[in-house]
């Protein structure tokens, strides 16, 4: 039995997917938790056991993990919460605790890029979220972090100004170089860690993406696949931090993202070599042909 949090998610949904596809002919039963039944497809529903509530529920997390063997962890983000450990240790504490009481043997977790460096005491979400993966460790699982940089699929929710205006907007240097990962990579990378658990042990799994990319560098593809010019406008740190409050996030959040990203600036993501086994298979021309095209299409 094969336990999924966040299965309506970027990551979540896919890596669910790919299970349904795999995990039969592994002999594997799937268990999702969800808040909301109904945001699961019908045909998927009729296919997983499926626990109701949050995952940073004692009580959920004691029915969900009763009987399985390995997880699959995403903390949620939560822009509105008062801390960082309210979103990463808070959340994941009892989860930790139900991971010992019912004898999980391997979990998988979603994490970052940036442990080592001399930046990970100091980036925000990436600080709490290594936070996170000692506290998973410490309970004695066999634990992988998928250690990734920044995802492609954040793009889309520039969406409607790339569609309109012909701009994506961020807070780095245009030429700055750095890895970039597609979610259905990592979901991948996920997959076959939870269908093969043959490792023992705490470790990271990095998924980097095949290349390192500048925001010039993704203006231009972004370019040749849509058929128009986009450019790109950097936001200062405080125009990133002003925007996160006022959509609703609180300031202790909004400042923990300007800290992420000044980590990222410095080098945060630089710190991991690149490797066949750890590059992922979707190019960023790939992503765009086949998700953001689409998207901006549509929308």
């Amino acid at each position: 039995m094969i336990v999924i949090t966040a299965p309506t998610g970027q990551i979540g949904a896919r890596l669910l997917r790919i299970l349904l596809d795999r995990a039969p002919d592994h002999g594997e039963e799937l268990r999702v938790i969800v808040r909301d039944p109904a945001r699961l497809p019908v045909e998927v529903r009729s296919r997983v056991d499926v626990v109701t509530g949050s995952h940073g529920d004692a009580d959920v997390v004691d029915r969900a993990f009763s009987g399985a063997h390995a997880v699959f962890w995403l903390a949620p983000p939560n822009l509105r919460a008062s801390s960082l450990d309210t979103v990463y240790l808070d959340f994941t504490r009892p989860a930790a605790k139900a991971f010992a009481a019912h004898g999980i043997g391997h979990v998988v977790g979603v994490s970052a890029l940036g442990r080592g460096t001399p930046f990970a005491d100091r980036a925000g979400q990436v600080t709490a979220s290594l936070a996170m993966d000692d506290l998973i460790a410490s309970t004695g699982v066999a634990y992988r972090a998928l250690a990734n940089p920044t995802f492609m699929d954040n793009l889309l929710r520039q969406t409607a100004p790339i569609r309109d205006d012909g701009v994506f907007t961020g807070p780095l240097p245009a030429d700055r170089k750095a890895p970039l990962a597609a979610t259905r990579d990592i979901a991948e990378a996920a997959a076959g860690l939870l269908l093969d658990r043959s490792w023992t042990g705490t470790g990271e799994v990095p998924v980097l993406g095949p290349e390192d990319l500048s925001a010039d560098d993704m203006a231009r593809v972004m370019s040749e696949v849509l058929g128009r010019p986009i450019r790109y406008e950097r936001q200062s740190l405080e125009e990133v931090r002003a925007g996160l409050v006022a959509h609703g996030a609180s300031p202790e959040l909004a400042q923990a993202f300007v800290d992420m990203v000044r980590a990222k600036g410095e080098g945060l993501d630089d710190g991991v070599p690149r490797t066949p086994a750890n590059a992922g298979r979707t190019t960023f021309r790939a992503w765009c042909e086949e998700v953001l095209k689409p998207a901006v299409h549509g929308a």
